[in-house]
């Protein structure tokens, strides 16, 4: 039996709860200057592998806390000297950084949202400095104390090909996807991880010089301590609320995923109060300073992992199918999506590196036309511009090639 998802155009003149509408990139990847007026729900970037589709989403994403959705270095963004040389642009633009700037509508309201990177000087030991490299961010124009106030700003949800094998690959990926979803239900969660890997790393350094100092590791610990039973606390709360709107509002098409920790701090919590967690945790720190050189284990919220159960087959996430492990994997994001919604009021944008990969045609459709139920913006990815003939009366289409983004005017036809 085949299942058609018709998206015609008047539904489609609805405005999207939350878009940007002009994208500027300087020095980013490929490009020495792009700047691209959007006014659509959906917007399509197609051309050959390598063209530099990816570099417009990863661009979009660095207006949320991060490194971007390819968790890369500051340094590893900034274009080529090469590329900048044979790349036109405006006079003002010179080579020393990077920068993305869109406008930006929410609700009606529209702000301004700029990062970019700049250099400072940083003492590392006594007497040496040396010049580091740290993002920035605005917002109408007014520098932000730290990124991780974007998220009351803006939340963007992305899925790449990478992530096809989410269930597959190590739980440190797993993990950094989990503490996304959290982010976006609780922004004070990323600040919260921050103050951890800082403390984490003066901790283990003072283990490895060998200099112990018992004072201020004790110190350290008893922050660590307190620190990760709020993370794991958040962790756990969130992704037991995002089971139960799942439970109570099942998807017709994708797949029901059930969550869960597999993390000792995590379950810990299940039933017992935090006080004993911290307790618990602190001693473990302590326990851990003589083979935390020698082994990674331990009992941190830093080797926590995210499981997922395909809940009708009772088949863990892992066991399944390639196909079924993307279904899952978009039936937890559109959860996300609709929860979001339902507890801020605020609709993600959504960024689709190559997202048909591994769907047929009806669930590739039905996941366009779920996506525009919810009044969202996605922008998409593809080397075939014909896998989103369903929404053609509904999109930009865009062609890359040769560092250059030019718009299809004459609709999708002009590009298959």
């Amino acid at each position: 039996m085949s299942v058609a998802f018709h998206l015609d155009t008047d539904f489609y003149k609805a405005k999207v709860g939350s878009a940007v509408k002009r994208l500027t990139l300087v020095n980013f990847r490929n490009y020495k200057y792009l700047r691209l007026n959007i006014g659509a729900p959906f917007v399509v970037l197609s051309g050959e592998n390598g063209s530099g589709k990816t570099n417009v989403l990863e661009a979009v994403s660095f207006l949320s806390q991060g490194r971007g959705l390819r968790n890369a270095k500051l340094s590893e963004v900034k274009t080529f000297d090469f590329l900048a040389a044979t790349q036109q642009s405006p006079v003002f633009i010179n080579n020393n950084g990077w920068a993305v700037s869109a406008q930006v509508e929410r609700g009606g309201e529209e702000f301004n949202i700029g990062t970019a990177v700049e250099s400072i000087v940083k003492e590392t030991n006594y007497n040496e400095v040396k010049e580091v490299e740290r993002r920035i961010v605005q917002v109408n124009n007014q520098k932000l104390a730290s990124q991780n106030e974007l998220g009351q700003y803006l939340s963007i949800i992305w899925v790449t090909p990478q992530m096809d094998r989410l269930f597959q690959t190590g739980a440190q990926a797993r993990r950094s996807f989990l503490d996304r979803i959290v982010y976006a239900f609780d922004t004070s969660h990323a600040r919260r991880l921050a103050a951890y890997d800082n403390l984490y790393r003066q901790w283990l350094q003072i283990l490895k010089s060998g200099n112990i100092n018992d004072s201020w590791l004790v110190a350290l610990e008893d922050q660590m301590a307190g620190i990760g039973v709020a993370i794991a606390a958040a962790r756990r709360e969130q992704i037991q609320k995002l089971n139960d709107f799942t439970e109570q509002n099942p998807d017709d098409i994708f797949p029901t995923a059930q969550l869960s920790l597999d993390g000792t701090i995590e379950q810990m919590l299940d039933d017992k109060p935090a006080i004993y967690v911290e307790d618990f945790y602190r001693e473990s720190l302590f326990n851990q300073r003589r083979n935390i050189l020698y082994n990674d284990s331990g009992n941190g919220i830093n080797k926590t992992d995210l499981l997922a159960l395909y809940k009708k087959k009772n088949v863990p996430a892992e066991l399944c199918s390639t196909g079924e492990q993307k279904s899952l994997l978009l039936s937890i994001i559109l959860a996300q999506a609709r929860f979001l919604i339902h507890t801020r009021g605020l609709p993600p944008i959504l960024l689709l590196d190559e997202i048909a990969a591994h769907l047929d045609d009806i669930k590739r459709d039905a996941f366009l036309y779920k996506i525009r139920e919810l009044n969202l913006q996605a922008w998409l990815t593809s080397t075939t511009p014909s896998d989103f003939l369903s929404i053609k009366n509904s999109a930009q289409f865009f062609t890359i090639k040769d560092n250059m983004v030019n718009e299809i005017a004459e609709g999708l036809e002009a590009a298959v």
